[in-house]
């Protein structure tokens, strides 16, 4: 189990990364500045969540603490659709990699956030 937790906070932590390489590429423009610092916010914050989720308090604590990673992934990946859209990010081969781990995280956030609430049921 604390390999897969490694796993995960590793990914998170990676995504991160890789948001700000390529957001560090961006033009000048008040749209590619102004949702270039909402996605390193967002994509972060995911990662920052999970690190505390992991010294939650309690179940409830600790879902609280993975909801909110979920709504940060979430919130990255419409960013990185409207930027997609937008053609603010040149790299496109880059950014739809992102995007694919960006849905990969999400559907293992909404996986264990289904296994928590079921293991709190029983």
């Amino acid at each position: 189990m604390a390999i897969y937790k490694y796993d995960l906070e590793e990914r998170l932590i990676q995504f991160a990364v890789d948001v700000i390489l390529i957001c560090g590429k961006i033009d000048g423009s008040f749209a590619s500045q102004h949702l270039s610092k909402q996605l390193i916010r967002s994509a972060t914050s995911a990662a920052l969540n999970y690190g505390e989720a992991q010294s939650a308090e309690s179940a409830k604590d600790f879902l609280h603490k993975m909801r909110l990673c979920l709504k940060e992934l979430r919130e990255s990946l419409v960013n990185l659709k409207i930027q997609k859209g937008a053609d603010l990010i040149k790299d496109i081969e880059r950014l739809d990699l992102l995007m694919k781990e960006n849905n990969e995280l999400i559907a293992i956030f909404v996986s264990s956030i289904r296994t928590s609430q079921n293991k709190n049921k029983s």
